[in-house]
């Protein structure tokens, strides 16, 4: 692609990036086939590609207004254009680039504004966000079926978090929702990892990723809640050694591992990311290189249990944005679950961050399509890897889901 990006931005990093991605992109319209957005849409600008036309007509310089702005927002950011395209176009880097931009250009409505500033405030903070979700639980039972459905019910608490006592030591981000609407979630890790000599520790003031505010193009607040969480981290990376930060998050997992790009330019923060970001794991890639280790505990414990059936959702900041592919399948098929066959796996659920919120009837209507799909193999239960998308689709199934790692956590229990 020829480009010819406007004074205003040609000279900066955000411009040198934005040129050089611009220019990756040979137009061939492999993307299309995988834009969730595309396929309901139908619309050419609802596609990679024919974003990539609007970005870079502003990037050059061109007017732009709301219609812009529209198909920007539309997408989702799933990043499966980027698994498909063979160029190797780095397309969720260039809607961060262009959306920031077009924020600054483009005013909103007041009610737009409000709402993405709501977002960021509650959505990052565990204590105002805890405060609304109970509020809301205990009005609940007399809201009519509708409402209900947008107020999740009462987590169970979390069950009992293992002492450090391992010479193997790992981080884990605690993160924003996660441990209000899910608590378990991290407990459940704990106690898979202290099954295989490791101990998982929360450091104190670490918290949201940085994502919320990111991807509502409040990027310096994102990368103050990134640099929030270096500083928290970086006594324990420093002077206990930790192996690794294990994030059960796949949509926070993604953010941290960019830290060290995201805060490149930083004179302060740059060096300190990139280690922080080479840390970063999922929990799938700590436990893929365990499997023997859990195979073994497996027969150990005589894990003669009915061969649960699961449909697993693949997060697309898991597949897409992380490229960890057929990892966590493995890792349940070693402890004995039966996994469905889920067509179209690359799709979106819809949930997608703040997505569910902003544009709730293109999400009702990829969550509809993901539920069939997770429901075509009559599984037992559903399972996923991503607090939001476990959330996404439990608001569309009667099936219960819940993150795999507590149901491996569950296995390994059980056979004790």
């Amino acid at each position: 692609m020829q480009t010819k990006l406007a004074d205003f931005i040609k000279n900066s990093p955000q411009g040198q990036e934005a040129d050089a991605i611009l220019r990756s992109c040979v137009h061939c319209g492999f993307c299309l086939a995988t834009c969730p957005t595309y396929q309901i849409l139908g619309d050419e600008l609802d596609s990679p590609r024919g974003r990539i036309y609007l970005m870079k007509q502003m990037l050059e310089g061109q007017p732009v207004t709301q219609k812009t702005q529209l198909h920007l927002d539309r997408c989702l950011t799933c990043r499966a254009c980027e698994t498909t395209c063979p160029s190797g176009v780095r397309y969720g880097e260039l809607v961060d680039i262009s959306r920031d931009l077009l924020e600054k250009q483009v005013k909103r409505d007041v009610k737009s504004d409000v709402m993405r500033y709501m977002l960021r405030k509650i959505l990052p903070n565990s204590l105002i966000l805890n405060v609304l979700l109970k509020s809301g639980q205990a009005v609940r039972p007399f809201l009519p079926t509708s409402l209900k459905k947008t107020i999740p019910v009462k987590p169970k608490p979390a069950k009992k978090w293992p002492d450090a006592n391992h010479v193997r030591k790992m981080l884990v981000l605690d993160g924003c929702v996660q441990p209000v609407l899910a608590p378990n979630i991290n407990a459940a890790t704990a106690r898979v990892l202290d099954n295989l000599g490791i101990s998982l520790i929360k450091a104190e003031k670490a918290g949201c990723c940085g994502a919320v505010a990111f991807h509502l193009n409040a990027q310096q607040e994102g990368l103050d809640y990134m640099r929030s969480n270096i500083d928290a981290w970086w006594s324990w990376v420093e002077r206990e050694k930790v192996e690794a930060i294990v994030v059960t998050a796949s949509g926070c997992g993604v953010t941290v591992k960019e830290y060290g790009h995201l805060l490149r330019h930083d004179p302060i923060y740059a060096e300190k990311a990139a280690k922080i970001s080479a840390l970063a794991k999922d929990i799938s890639e700590i436990l893929h290189t365990e499997l023997e280790n859990i195979e073994r505990l497996m027969n150990i414990r005589n894990a003669n249990t009915d061969k649960t059936k699961l449909s697993f959702h693949s997060p697309c900041t898991l597949q897409h944005g992380m490229k960890i592919r057929g990892v966590v399948e493995k890792i349940l098929v070693a402890a004995g679950f039966d996994l469905a066959i889920v067509p179209n796996g690359h799709l979106c659920c819809g949930s997608a961050g703040t997505y569910s919120i902003l544009q709730p009837e293109l999400s009702q209507q990829l969550l509809k399509n993901k539920v069939v799909a997770l429901e075509s193999g009559k599984p037992d239960q559903i399972a996923t890897a991503n607090i939001g998308c476990l959330m996404h689709l439990q608001g569309g199934t009667a099936t219960s889901v819940k993150h795999w790692i507590e149901l491996l956590d569950e296995r390994l229990t059980y056979c004790e």
